[in-house]
């Protein structure tokens, strides 16, 4: 249900409509979800215009993918996913190739080390993740902040497994240095 005037509309009603392009009820719709978007987008880029660029282009995905909303999950969710998607589609395509190479690895920071991070609230984390190099704050975000698997990872970022590993143990490494820096 989203609140318009006053009255409640089922969000069921504000999708099919904004399907069969009622500017109004699209309209809404985009209102109804671009500020949490958009911080997503911020998540990925330092660049508030970058940031706009890939709400935009998201959400035109969005419209025009109405129709494959199948219901299983929550529709926020599905939005989500595609911003996510434009968002990383978008830093690949305007960025080079990541500088860094897969690396074997014998494991992930211990325990105590981690510790720092599951301390801190996750906008100071955003904040911290910011400093981090484009590729290790792409993994790293997907990761740690949306939930992705490491294969799912790979295949969107067009990657092996081995080194989104290596970027995601860099990163913790990077962000451990910067916290050891700040306390």
């Amino acid at each position: 249900m989203i609140l318009l005037e006053n009255k409640t509309i089922p969000l069921q009603l504000i999708i099919s409509e904004s399907m069969l392009g009622n500017s109004k009820m699209q309209k809404l719709l985009y209102h109804q979800f671009a500020t949490r978007m958009y911080a997503v987008c911020l998540r990925y880029t330092k660049n508030a215009d970058d940031a706009e660029d890939i709400l935009q282009e998201g959400f035109i995905k969005i419209f025009r993918n109405l129709d494959k909303f199948r219901g299983d999950g929550s529709f926020e969710g599905w939005i989500r996913k595609i911003i996510t998607r434009t968002a990383i589609s978008h830093l690949r395509d305007n960025k080079k190739k990541l500088n860094t190479q897969p690396a074997e690895l014998n494991g992930f920071l211990e325990d105590r080390e981690s510790n720092i991070l599951e301390k801190l609230a996750e906008k100071d984390i955003v904040g911290i993740v910011t400093k981090l190099p484009p590729g290790y704050r792409r993994v790293f975000m997907m990761y740690v902040m949306e939930g992705y698997n490491h294969k799912e990872i790979a295949g969107i970022l067009g990657c092996s497994e081995g080194n989104c590993k290596s970027q995601l143990y860099r990163s913790r490494t990077q962000l451990q240095k910067i916290l050891k820096k700040s306390a």
